[in-house]
């Protein structure tokens, strides 16, 4: 069960945060209001004569078909600047380690050994109730993964394969199911390419490290019986863990408990957009209760101050002093608990290397070509979208920059060479519509023939002859910042771009070949049913040129102008709830609820109905915007495909095969606990505004035991098990649509 997050709306798009940073988990404090002159690192410290050694680790969890961009910047300036880096995308490396045979055999094995235990229970209680659902969900994929896993990884990553919808489309939902074994073996852990939740998650330092233990987390096999051992053997340092998605939060610092405890005089540093967000809200004692494991932590843009740090240790071995006189390194302080020296927030790109992949595992990735990620600019351009707080910006959004035209063109030919690729995506938070067209005609006339994609706002600077230059120069997909097609909407938010020219920019792009993709939300404050309709009218009538499309929700976050300024949108309050001692959750109230009864539910079918004209799947797979799989598809068969291939594709878990198990607990009566356990978190989050497990504990035990009831169950991987009913010898299973009977 998703725990609290049951209560908050998250927006499921793949935040392109190129910036690199890296931080550390000291327990520091960051006042970004109390912020003053700007001390610059910039040959701020002499160049020594020798270097510690650093590893960079990137962390679960996050999309293991391409690298991404934070560890190769930092490793590329760092190796300018004459220190060694070993590089270490610990992200693919894990899933490479858990998506075989042998640990899925184990996973399915817990699963088994864990309904063993329920099964000899008297009853199950509320919790247990949650726990043998999620079991019993997974029971089929347990069976069938373990067998079929292998032949799913060798289909992602075979070049001939790959491109066969079917068995593209079995791959990757044989992945899926693998995903949802390890979640059960571990309950209550929900797991995907973008989030580990647990019901606690990241509400306290106790429940970090809580979720940490080798039982409860599925790559503690990796950090300390490969990574550790290796990072021991290379002699390193310091380790830097880069942290850019709010879903490798928990990973990393579960990292970080085990490399201490590992490695205990290596120096541990966290940074990236993530840790960044939350550590600059926090205070002297909770700031340093923040670190957790970490030593030190680097907030915003990280190259720098990272340099500075490393500098630091080698010639003054950690002295607080030095460590005090770094600009944004967040570090313990005996007094204040932990604080952090105010510094430029963002890096001059125009100085920096580029990306620099060597080292990494390369042949991990679940894909069949390689996808590099290469940032042309940082920050954005317009800097106004009130819902937007970018995650290394102290409010709002960071401060836009270019590199320079032909240093791109450079760099990318330098490592499509390098690499032996074609294959980019141009990550940046936004780029100016004439730089990107400049580029597409200096790639073009470089005759480098690259294919890339990346993120674009719709201007009407676009034009016809503009998207057929971007074609040219090597253009596959734009996702186009659509937000939402409500001209009242995109008032509020400050867009910039009337639907009109959306509509316009749309058109121009797909007749130019390119595919364009839309990323819309709904749920913005004040959003009425009516709203929202006009967002999907939007896409239905474009159903042709539309590539394809994301409809999140809205998910307030911290510096955005709407939590800065809630009464201007509608807001009557914005809150955290008490417990939450990190602040990752913040929650609002509308002065009159913008949906109420049905309309919820009314849009959701409206979206369904849409999204059956799309082959749509779950970031990053081939059908979900941004993703190196879907620019190969794009690349391979067209702008059009996941329209073509929508009523064509049927999939399937690899080694899938019907079974009929015996329950001794009805699967009907304990799923009533799904709805009990929605109705919890809303009153801790909505009610009592508090989250703790003694009151989670309290409101849990009014929930009824479930008494025994044996039966049977039919189960297949990657349906819900049914009901069979009777068992009388010969007689074949129930086809009942029911989940549960």
């Amino acid at each position: 069960m998703d725990t609290w997050n049951i209560v908050r709306k998250r927006r499921h798009r793949r935040p392109d945060q190129s910036s690199a940073s890296i931080h550390t988990n000291s327990g520091a404090s960051v006042n970004p209001g109390t912020y003053g002159r700007r001390t610059t690192l910039r040959g701020y410290f002499a160049l020594p004569d020798r270097h510690m050694k650093i590893a960079l680790v990137y962390p679960p969890t996050c999309d293991p078909t391409a690298p991404y961009l934070a560890v190769p910047m930092l490793t590329g300036f760092l190796r300018a600047n004459g220190v060694e880096v070993l590089p270490i995308d610990a992200n693919v490396e894990a899933y490479d380690a858990l998506l075989r045979h042998e640990p899925m055999a184990a996973m399915r094995d817990r699963v088994e050994n864990r309904l063993r235990w329920f099964d000899s229970r008297a009853s199950l209680n509320h919790v247990e109730q949650l726990e043998y659902l999620s079991l019993w969900q997974a029971r089929g994929d347990a069976h069938a993964v373990p067998d079929g896993i292998g032949e799913a990884v060798a289909i992602l990553r075979d070049g001939i394969r790959f491109f066969d919808p079917d068995l593209y489309a079995r791959a990757v939902d044989t992945v899926d199911a693998a995903l949802r074994v390890i979640s059960a073996a571990h309950a209550p852990l929900q797991l995907d390419f973008t989030g580990y939740r647990t019901p606690f998650a990241l509400t306290t330092p106790e429940e970090i490290a809580r979720d940490a233990e080798p039982d409860r987390d599925p790559f503690d096999a990796y950090v300390v019986g490969d990574l550790a051992p290796r990072l021991r053997a290379a002699g390193v340092g310091a380790v830097g863990i880069s942290l850019c998605f709010p879903g490798q939060l928990q990973p990393a610092f579960a990292f970080g408990h085990k490399l201490r405890r590992e490695l205990p005089d290596v120096h541990l540093t966290i940074g990236g957009p993530a840790i960044t967000q939350l550590l600059i809200r926090l205070r002297g004692p909770a700031l340093r209760a923040a670190l957790g494991p970490f030593d030190t932590a680097v907030v915003f843009e990280g190259e720098h101050t990272l340099l500075a740090l490393l500098r630091a240790l080698d010639e003054r071995g950690g002295d607080p002093r030095a460590l005090a006189a770094i600009p944004n390194l967040v570090h313990r302080d005996r007094l204040l608990g932990a604080k952090s020296t105010p510094g430029e927030a963002s890096e001059d790109m125009r100085r920096l290397p580029s990306p620099d992949f060597d080292g990494l595992a390369l042949d991990k990735y679940l894909s069949p070509r390689l996808t590099l990620p290469y940032d042309p600019t940082r920050g954005c351009y317009w800097g106004k979208c009130t819902f937007c707080h970018y995650g290394l910006a102290e409010v709002g959004t960071a401060s836009y920059r270019e590199r320079g035209i032909e240093t791109v063109v450079a760099h990318l030919g330098a490592l499509s060479a390098r690499y032996g690729t074609r294959y980019f995506y141009l990550s940046q938070d936004s780029v100016a519509p004439k730089t990107i067209v400049k580029l597409a005609g200096a790639l073009a006339d470089a005759g480098l023939d690259l294919r890339w994609a990346t993120d674009l706002k719709p201007e009407r600077y676009l034009t016809t002859e503009r998207a057929k230059t971007l074609r040219r120069g090597g253009a596959v997909a734009c996702a186009l910042g659509v937000e939402s097609a409500s001209p009242r909407i995109l008032g509020l938010i400050d867009k910039g771009a009337p639907v009109a020219v959306v509509g316009e920019v749309i058109d121009r792009l797909a007749a130019a070949g390119i595919a364009a993709e839309a990323m819309c939300f709904t749920g913005f404050p004040t959003e009425t049913l009516d709203d929202a309709l006009e967002t999907l009218r939007f896409l239905d009538e474009r159903r042709d040129r539309v590539a394809a499309f994301l409809v999140g929700e809205f998910d307030l976050t911290h510096g955005a102008l709407v939590a800065q300024a809630p009464e201007r949108f509608g807001i009557r309050e914005v809150w955290q709830v008490e417990g939450d001692s990190l602040g990752t959750g913040l929650f609002f109230e509308e002065d009159v609820p913008s949906k109420t009864g049905d309309e919820p539910a009314r849009l959701d079918r409206a979206l369904d109905d849409l999204s059956a004209g799309w082959l749509l799947r779950r970031y990053p797979w081939a059908g979900s915007l941004s993703t190196a799989h879907t620019v190969l598809y794009y690349d391979r068969f067209g702008r059009d495909v996941f329209r073509r291939l929508a009523d064509v594709v049927r999939g399937g878990v690899i080694g899938a095969r019907p079974m009929v198990l015996p329950s001794r607990f009805d699967l009907s009566a304990a799923a009533r606990v799904l709805g009990q356990e929605a109705e919890i978190w809303d009153r801790l989050v909505r009610v009592e505004r508090r989250v703790s497990r003694p009151a989670y504990s309290a409101l849990s035990e009014g929930s009824s035991p479930l008494q025994p009831k044996p039966g049977h169950y039919r189960i297949v991987a990657g349906e819900p098990p049914v009901a069979v009913r009777g068992q009388a010898r010969g007689r074949r299973p129930s086809n009942s649509p029911n989940a549960l009977g």
